[in-house]
């Protein structure tokens, strides 16, 4: 039995790409944490053991001459069965009056092309809280020909403090997206940091959940000052901030890595270089060499 795990890309401008990407790596590296936490219903009957993923796939738009890129494509298997199913995760950045018909829309490409039972999820991550329908329906006054139901996570609806006790990294990365005040802005940070020092994850992942964060959820220089005060306060706060400074200390030798190898690239000398980014010239040796 297989699972097919499918994100589509929004509007091709550079904006929208960078959220579909930064949405897209996000459920691609935790699907198993994205579905455990928002979808726990499905998640009970996945066997994850048997994911893997495949390659892009792209369907025909026959009404609009177009063709659909799918991002992400997992094949895995229920438990306990052999009958194939496919579950459609559909991230929407914007409002949108006849999305639920564009679902049906992309239920029936897949469909055509698998032929198997689907279950389709849209995930709403724009910041206006609105009702957002999710059905569809056929009908005729005389005869109802079907009515299309799926499943939807409207995260500005999610109260994040139910989320904040969980050692999930999609539950901490989606924090940034969730329904919490200004005035809860530093709070949020907070908790998210604690989270992600609990969860203690490898270093690439830790950066992706971090920057996922820090895209939609970035303290100006007065809320991080209250943050600072904030963690103080707390028991875990010595630690809390021991983390925090070793992460910034990390963003920052990496943007001075990236800054030489621009300036690299231009053939500047690597004296210059070590006096501008403050690098050690080896490092910046070693950088040379990687290009």
């Amino acid at each position: 039995m297989s699972l097919a795990t499918v994100v589509r890309k929004q509007p091709e401008t550079t904006e929208y790409t960078k959220h579909d990407l930064l949405f897209k790596d996000l459920i691609q590296t935790f699907f198993q944490e994205f579905i455990d936490v928002f979808f726990p219903d499905v998640h009970r009957h996945i066997d994850y053991h048997a994911a893997k993923l495949l390659s892009e796939e792209v369907h025909t738009d026959l009404h609009e001459g177009k063709t659909r890129r799918l991002d992400i494509v997992v094949e895995t298997k229920l438990k306990g069965e052999d009958s194939v199913i496919i579950v459609h995760v559909e991230p929407q950045s914007y409002a949108q009056s006849d999305f639920h018909e564009r679902m049906f829309h992309y239920y029936s490409l897949l469909y055509n092309k698998y032929c198997k039972p689907i279950v389709p999820i849209a995930v709403f991550r724009y910041d206006e809280k609105r009702y957002e329908q999710d059905t569809f329906t056929i009908a005729f006054p005389f005869f109802h020909v079907l009515t299309f139901n799926f499943l939807k996570l409207e995260l500005r609806k999610k109260n994040w403090r139910d989320y904040i006790t969980s050692d999930n990294p999609a539950a901490a990365a989606l924090l940034s997206k969730m329904g919490y005040t200004d005035n809860e802005r530093v709070e949020v940070k907070k908790e998210f940091l604690r989270m992600l020092m609990r969860m203690q994850l490898n270093p690439a992942k830790e950066k992706m959940i971090y920057g996922f964060f820090e895209s939609y959820l970035k303290l100006n220089e007065k809320e991080e000052e209250k943050l600072r005060e904030e963690i103080g306060k707390t028991k875990d706060g010595e630690k809390i901030m021991e983390y925090t400074i070793s992460y910034e200390e990390k963003g920052k030798q990496e943007a001075r890595q990236e800054v030489a190898v621009e300036m690299l690239e231009k053939g500047v000398s690597i004296d210059f270089i070590a006096e501008v980014t403050h690098l050690e010239k080896e490092e910046i040796e070693r950088l040379k060499k990687t290009l």
